[in-house]
Parts: C-alpha cells; structure tokens; sequence
C-alpha cells in the first residue's frame, strides 16, 4: 500500500498583533465526523499522540495535514485527516479550542486525568515563576514584531509610490482570466479557509510552502513590501464571487495579508515571493513586480529601504530571539509535569482514539 501524503502549515503565528489564531480554521465543524481536542497542561503528551496518529494514517495511505505549533516548529498542534473528515487538536491555551457540537461533532480528551495531581502542585510557585517569565518574553517578542511591522509598512508606502497602477490592473486582469477565463459568477459564494504557510518561530521564519501549494503555480517575484497582497487580494476575490473554494495562507508578520492562494478545485496556486518566503517548484507563470515599479521613484529611496531592510532583519531577530527565551522557560515548566505523568495510560488513551478514527474509515470506505 502506498504512502499518504503529507501537507504541513500553522494553524497559528506569532505576528505583530500577538499570537494570531486561526484554528476554528482547521476543519469546518458542521463538515467534520469527529474532531478531538486534547486539553491538559504542557508535557503531558499531546503532540505526542498527534504524531502517533498522523504517522498511523499516513501509513495505511491516507493524506494528512499536519498542523505545526508556531513557538516549537517542530511540535504538532493538529492533524486533519481530510478523507474521512477527522481532526485532532490541541486545544489549550493560547489557542484555546472548546467543544461547539458536543457529542455530535467534537469531545474533549481530558489528559490531566493522567496525571498526579499533588506532586505537581508541589512545584506551584516554581512554575508560576517560569509562567510569568515565559509570558513577559512572549510579549517582548510581539512589542519588536509590532516595531517590524511599521518598517514594513514604510517599505509599503514607498513602493506604492512607485507602483505604476495601470500595469498593475493589466497584470492582475490577466491572471484572473487565465485562470477563471469566463467561468459565470454563480448564486453561492465559495468558502474561504485561513492559515499560515509560515511563521515566526524560536528557529526563525519556518515555511512549509513547498507543501502547501499544488498544481498550476504562479509566482509574484517581489521585494519585501512590493505590493503583491493587491493582486492576491483581487484574485482571492475573484475566486470567491465565482463559487470556489479558496485556502488563504496569511502573513508570518501581518495576519491580515494574504501572501499564498491555493484554488483546490482548479489545482492552482498563487504565491508571493520575497527573502523570507520562496516556493522551490515548479513555476507555471512568474510576474516580477519590479517591472510594475517607476525605477526613478525607487532609486529615490535607496537609501531609506536599505535602512529598512537592515532595521527588520535586526528587529525579527530580537523577537526570534525573545521566542527562543520563552521556548527555554516552556522547556522547564514541562520538566515539572513529564515526572508526574501515567504515560501507559496516556498510550491506552492514544490507542484508543486511533482504533476510533480507524473505524470511521473504514464505516466511511463501507458506505
């Protein structure tokens, strides 16, 4: 039996509006058969049985959407099994994930019954210490990333300035016939699913674009702040007015830009390219931003964008490095609660939600 396939992202980021959360995202509630959201406190096995599950279904040849923890990139926060509609999530906090069709749709699978309650109590003050300290690095980290984001949005304005509109409209409206061609705008508006295809994490900017995008993939080829979110948005709208479903893959660093469009029922994509995010696949079509800019305009603030440049890279730093703190403090908290936990139960927990999705696969295979 061959493999299943495996596409990974962030159902949340840390962004320069604070953890950013898009995890009512990850698989629409009233479409899902089950969704388990594992509540308990940190090293008690969450990712762990996330990974178990993922790696269980990937082996007997499902795909899977692997969903990656934006302060520990290499910790999983969810699994979305798309074929049989079945999700896990961790659902404490910061993105605190509760039950909204109990019984019929999620349920909570309540790990601290697992654990020893009084000899983690016994280590109370140690870890509120490390929990307020974590929280003030957290909040380091988002105070330079707000700082980033207004050289950033400097760098927007000046090449806004130089941004030549009507070769921007001409290039947009040839995409979208391209794509869309004279496809007629239906009753119902299509759906719309908002992530993250990368993040600003204690390793430093993480993506996983090479996975997320498929098929026909156009590339804008920009530099940072170019204006690319003008064609993604008119595309991502276009898209929607038309009847299909979209997935929307948000800035690491303003989650309310759209840097990544994927169309799954035309197998196309639309990815935004620039130093911190670049998409080493095949390119259908490649449109270079810089040929939409007034070169005058741009030489004009040479120097102000290459301050800028160096001031952003010195500021996500600061905040990669106030994560990486936080990661450490995160580190020493869970030391306080893995001696305190029933792992042999935990793994009977873990089986026993895995025989649960292995038999909603195969009801739905039946049916």
């Amino acid at each position: 039996m061959a493999k299943g396939g495996i596409r990974r992202m962030f159902p949340g980021g840390n962004t320069s509006q604070g953890f950013y959360s898009f995890y009512d995202n990850i698989i629409p509630r009233k479409e899902a058969a089950r969704l388990f959201i594992l509540k308990g406190g940190p090293g008690v096995g969450k990712s762990t049985i996330i990974k178990q599950i993922a790696n269980e279904m990937v082996e007997r040849g499902y795909d899977v959407e692997l969903m990656h923890c934006s302060s520990d990139s290499d910790s999983l926060d969810g699994v979305v099994i798309p074929a049989i509609r079945v999700a896990i999530i961790d659902g404490t906090a910061p993105h605190t994930v509760d039950p909204k069709y109990p019984g019929a749709v999620d349920e909570i699978i309540n790990l601290g019954e697992f654990w020893d309650e009084e000899g983690i109590r016994s280590n109370r003050n140690e870890i509120m210490e490390l929990a307020e300290m974590k929280s003030k690095f957290f909040e380091r980290a988002y105070r330079y990333l707000r700082a980033a984001a207004e050289v950033y949005s400097d760098c927007e304005a000046i090449y806004n300035e130089a941004l030549d509109e009507g070769r921007l409209n001409s290039a947009t409206w040839e995409i979208i016939v391209d794509i869309f061609g004279k496809t007629p705008i239906p009753i119902r508006a299509g759906r719309q699913r908002h992530l993250f295809a990368s993040a600003i994490t204690p390793k430093g900017n993480i993506s996983f674009l090479e996975t997320v995008l498929t098929g026909k993939i156009y590339k804008l080829s920009a530099d940072v702040g170019a204006g690319t979110d003008r064609i993604l948005e008119k595309v991502h709208n276009a898209a929607v007015e038309r009847g299909f479903s979209v997935e929307c893959f948000h800035c690491a660093l303003n989650p309310r830009r759209i840097d990544h469009l994927v169309i799954p029922e035309l197998n196309v994509s639309i990815t935004a390219s620039n130093k911190f995010h670049d998409a080493r696949l095949p390119v259908y079509r490649e449109i270079d931003f810089g040929e939409l800019l007034d070169d005058k305009n741009v030489k004009k603030y040479g120097e102000a964008l290459r301050f800028n440049e160096n001031v952003l890279d010195g500021l996500l730093n600061a905040a990669i490095s106030s994560l990486n703190q936080a990661k450490s403090l995160h580190g020493r908290i869970e030391n306080f609660y893995t001696p305190h936990m029933n792992f042999e139960s935990i793994q009977r927990c873990s089986n026993s939600i895995r025989e649960r999705i292995i038999k909603f696969a195969r009801e739905i295979t039946e049916t």
